[in-house]
């Protein structure tokens, strides 16, 4: 059982790990990445992607941001919803996007309503995480963000996919304790592999 000082503790130590890979495995990664989602059947056919932009050691989707552009998918960015507090809202990122940090000093698109692209209009969401699971629970930064805005997937039972995105090193042998307004990923994908969760 994981407590929050045990999740925190999780927390530190996954983060640490992450961080502890050199710029070269970082770039394999991302790389390898990009290839996992080339065979993905889901990825193929998605006409709107949202991904995220890495800090603190997160895998980075930067090869697959621009291998969808090559394509012509529409790809989204999260940003912090301007009034419903805790939640996010996706927006269009172009090549040329106005940026701005945010709260938490993590640069996202400037605000446009005409850029916002709703929740279920997503054919495929790659969520940043901190560790997880072979059961899909999902470990975040402790915000509960991802959790809030994901709601409306399983409540709505909307068509968007949503993969959790971490580094192989990332993975919890002996499960997370999972709280009740966890949202667990439909599946997480890796480097190496894609794990389909229960």
């Amino acid at each position: 059982m994981h407590t929050p000082e045990t999740r925190q503790t999780l927390r530190q130590h996954f983060r640490q790990k992450r961080n502890n890979l050199s710029d070269e495995q970082q770039k394999r990664a991302s790389h390898e990445l990009l290839s996992q989602c080339r065979v993905t059947e889901q990825y193929q056919v998605a006409k709107n992607i949202a991904c995220y932009l890495a800090q603190d050691g997160e895998i980075s989707m930067r090869s697959v941001i621009e291998d969808a552009w090559s394509q012509g998918k529409i790809v989204c960015l999260p940003v912090l919803h301007p009034f419903s507090e805790g939640q996010l809202l996706f927006l269009r990122y172009h090549k040329n996007s106005p940026m701005k940090a945010n709260k938490f000093g993590i640069d996202e698109p400037q605000l446009r309503v005409t850029d916002i692209v709703p929740l279920p209009k997503i054919d495929v969401l790659f969520a940043p995480l901190v560790a997880f699971d072979l059961q899909g629970q999902r470990l975040g930064m402790g915000g509960g963000f991802y959790d809030r805005t994901l709601v409306p997937v399983a409540r709505d039972k909307l068509t968007t996919k949503v993969y959790g995105v971490a580094h192989d090193c990332q993975k919890v042998k002996n499960g997370i304790k999972s709280d009740k307004w966890d949202i667990p990923m439909q599946q997480i994908m890796t480097p190496s592999r894609i794990y389909v969760t229960p």
